[in-house]
């Protein structure tokens, strides 16, 4: 299942399945009044207290009558409870930036303030030089979960979505850590939905693809990671608690402008989007102001 968190011109927010397509949408309200389920309110609800097994047993009946186009998709979580990204995941990305990967995770997080729709701008303040794409699967944790083994860790996964980890290198190479600049307001797009688990039987095998302005600048898998989603998962939450809506952004692979000869940094007016196999696109303008 594809569940999206939308802005509806008749309900205001609330949440969606979508399609197999990506075109259209049946609305919570149109689950209720096809299904006779009383759905929750809250995609939070819906998501991580069972409601998304219920309406699964009636998925082939469902009638997808809303157009994808006339709705806005919003950051399918709101309020996650923890943002947890990785650095240099990806061999080849690390190789590019002429570092030796970590056999675990190095971790930074992001506030949730960052989170942006996948299709909003991205609001750069303009005292930053070198903006940076950095295109990253996330996985969304469905349960709470503690000291977890590698093998049974994938158990825990809700689902995947895209995500984008802005990045202002020059504030991230002064401060000589990752925080302030990668959390800024509006670095964190993502979406377009959440693709629960069971559509996506090895998300190692995932093609993933950052293009800006159409010319293609990434261009994996996330078969090239160095840690393995179960390890991360694992690993982490051998430290920290994994709580249901949390987002763990699992790195980005090479291409980025940094790592360039001649980097090419994003500018105003440029369009990033997106791409993971399965997934789907987010897509976004950098507006310096």
């Amino acid at each position: 299942m594809k569940i999206a968190r939308i802005n509806d011109a008749k309900v205001k927010e609330t949440y969606a399945l979508v399609s197999e397509d990506g075109r259209s949408l049946v609305t919570r309200q149109d689950i209720q009044e096809q299904t006779g389920i009383p759905v929750p309110p809250s995609i939070k609800d819906f998501m991580f207290k069972g409601w998304v097994d219920e309406v699964r047993q009636h998925k082939d009946h469902l009638q997808f009558k809303t157009k994808l186009s006339g709705v806005e998709l919003l950051a399918p979580i709101p309020n996650p409870p923890k943002i947890v990204c990785l650095a240099f995941n990806y061999y080849d990305h690390a190789r590019d930036a002429g570092l030796t990967p970590s056999d675990e995770p190095v971790i930074f997080m992001k506030p949730r303030t960052a989170l942006n729709t996948p299709s909003r701008d991205v609001i750069c303040p303009s005292f930053v030089t070198r903006l940076d794409y950095e295109a990253e699967l996330a996985v969304i944790i469905g349960k709470q979960t503690k000291k977890i083994s590698e093998e049974n860790a994938l158990d825990c996964v809700f689902g995947y979505m895209v995500f984008h980890d802005v990045s202002a290198r020059d504030i991230q190479f002064k401060d000589k850590q990752f925080t302030r600049g990668k959390g800024i307001d509006t670095f964190a797009p993502c979406g377009p939905w959440i693709t629960t688990k069971d559509e996506i039987p090895d998300p190692q095998k995932l093609q993933i693809t950052t293009k800006v302005n159409d010319e293609i600048r990434q261009n994996s898998s996330s078969s090239n990671m160095v840690i393995s989603i179960k390890r991360i998962i694992s690993a982490l939450s051998q430290t920290m608690t994994l709580e249901a809506g949390d987002i763990i952004s699992t790195g980005t692979p090479a291409g980025v402008a940094m790592s360039m000869k001649e980097p090419r940094y994003l500018k105003h007016g440029d369009i990033v989007e997106i791409t993971i196999e399965r997934l789907g696109t987010i897509r976004n303008k950098i507006v310096f102001q």
